[in-house]
């Protein structure tokens, strides 16, 4: 080896570096990924753009000339500005390296000599802390590179949301009063943003800010079988499009198995406990009907409290919450806050086998927050009394769920889910109203067959029966005395990684439980756009 250009690397390492630092094209396997194919040089005249006034000039002629080093672009350039990647530096040096090695193979003593190696040795010994140092410095920037592209909204806050563009119809069937649903098309929309904000890394501020326009068609149905998942809200007097706070909460662990979530505002049983099934995708993906997303029991109350999730061990997990109905929560007055209003006690027991099988044991227990805005007007005491009777009675209500979830394969899911609730009337509101109590029954089969056709697809089937009195000691609500089915099927195509498209079909019977309606058909066509 030239001893002349040991002796100058030595007295300047910073050349050496700095030579290799803007030199990306060393050997033509330097950066297999590029598109231009390198080609070995074996003159530094052939790079047209190195000139003897270049300071590196010498430096890159010895590498050339000598070693071998050095690789050009077929155009004959160099492009020794052009910025280096650490791998291209890795593979550059590995090629010099092994030339080295192939001289010292072939014993060519007029290239290398014991001398040479003893100064390289030297080198190595000498820098050695100043390359640990610069190892050291590059992978921290490194890593926050990458932490600050993964935060590019903020250092401690991710943005994400989704879009709702939907297109909708009841094509035929009847109300339940008997009356026929004229066929009329809409477009409607759902819009959120999340706003997810960790301080610890492992905690997690969740705020949801939503707007929308689709009230839903229970409102001309006369019932609430059939609706739609993406709902933004129920009634005339809602707002269109107007942004509000829809969830606020913060969740942190407590040890290795515990999770606790504290609900501000507009927290549900959903948001700390394993609802069991692939449909739910919280009108964004999943089921087209708010039926079809999950068992009803858990949109019993939507408010302020507590939430806690432990794991024990791998197959089993335990949820407990208590919800107070926001409107009350916040509210000082008699009969309100967060112990005197309404509000939901949960527990849920989860068994899982595996990654492929679960099976949920749950069970609430509401004040006055009994309905789920499913099924039929009786199987909502809250509102049907409010609504048709105009009289604000308060109710207790226990509800008892399963739900269960198996993956035959990998595209291959079956579930569902069965619940009963027994609702008692607690007043009798100065004679208004018969103290007596509501059976009430729903059930689900489920056939789900996930990244069908492309990943992240969902063809999803279901069969059921929404939320139905079977018993009435209430002489105000009757029982539902005939059957109603939900028949569901939808694809949600993955068309890109942030767009899907969800086209589907429910299918109620005897809308109302009412065998003398003719059955409707409610057409969707959903198109969600996250990021």
């Amino acid at each position: 080896m030239n001893k002349s250009l040991w002796r100058s690397l030595l007295a300047s390492p910073v050349v050496f570096a700095t030579i290799l630092a803007c030199s990306p094209l060393f050997p033509a396997a330097a950066n297999p990924k590029t598109s231009n194919t390198m080609a070995q040089v074996t003159s530094v005249s052939q790079l047209s753009d190195v000139q003897p006034t270049d300071w590196a000039f010498q430096a890159l002629q010895s590498l050339v000339e000598r070693y071998g080093c050095i690789a050009g672009y077929p155009d004959g350039t160099y492009r020794g500005n052009r910025a280096l990647t650490r791998y291209e530096f890795a593979a550059g040096l590995n090629a010099c390296l092994d030339r080295v090695n192939e001289l010292i193979a072939t014993a060519t003593t007029d290239l290398v000599t014991k001398e040479d190696l003893a100064t390289l040795q030297k080198l190595q010994e000498e820098f050695g802390t100043e390359l640990a140092t610069l190892r050291g410095r590059v992978d921290s920037l490194e890593a926050a590179t990458a932490e600050l592209e993964a935060n590019q909204f903020s250092t401690t806050t991710k943005l994400s949301g989704a879009v709702i563009a939907a297109v909708s119809d009841v094509f035929s069937g009847d109300t339940a009063d008997g009356g026929e649903v004229e066929d009329n098309t809409i477009f409607t929309n759902r819009a959120r943003i999340e706003f997810n904000t960790s301080f610890t890394g492992q905690d997690s501020l969740y705020t949801l800010m939503s707007a929308g326009n689709l009230r839903g068609y229970a409102g001309i149905t006369g019932t609430n079988e059939g609706e739609l998942s993406f709902v933004r809200a129920q009634g005339d007097d809602q707002p269109d499009n107007d942004f509000a706070l829809e969830t606020l909460e913060y969740t942190f662990p407590l040890g290795d198995r515990t999770e606790v979530l504290l609900g501000i505002y507009g927290a549900a049983f959903y948001d700390f406990a394993d609802t069991v099934t692939v449909f739910d995708g919280d009108g964004d993906s999943g089921s087209l009907s708010a039926y079809g997303t999950r068992n009803p029991l858990y949109n019993q109350v939507f408010g302020s409290g507590l939430g806690i999730k432990h794991e024990f061990g791998d197959s089993f997990e335990v949820s407990l919450g208590y919800l107070a109905e926001d409107g009350s929560a916040n509210n000082p007055s008699d009969g309100s806050g967060l112990f005197n209003g309404p509000y939901g006690a949960f527990g849920q027991l989860l068994f899982k086998g595996g990654d492929r099988f679960k099976l949920g044991l749950t069970y609430v227990h509401a004040y006055n927050a009994s309905d789920t805005f499913t099924g039929s007007a009786g199987a909502n005491p809250r509102s049907f009394i409010a609504d048709e009777l105009g009289i604000d009675a308060p109710t207790s209500t226990d509800t008892y769920g399963v739900q269960l979830s198996w993956q035959v394969t990998d595209g291959i899911v079956i579930g569902g889910w069965a619940g009963y609730n027994n609702t008692r009337l607690l007043s009798s509101v100065g004679g208004q109203l018969d103290r007596g109590t509501l059976d009430i029954w729903n059930y689900a089969v489920t056939l789900g067959f996930p990244d069908l056709g492309k990943e992240g697809s969902l063809l999803g089937f279901m069969f059921g029966m929404e939320p139905k009195v079977t018993e009435s000691t209430i002489d105000q609500i009757a029982e539902d005395d005939d059957n109603s089915f939900h028949i569901e099927g939808f694809y949600q195509y993955q068309l890109t990684d942030n767009i899907a498209v969800t086209p589907g079909v429910i299918w109620i019977t005897s809308p109302g439980f009412n065998n003398d309606n003719d059955d409707a058909i409610i057409g969707a066509l959903r198109t969600t756009f996250s990021f």
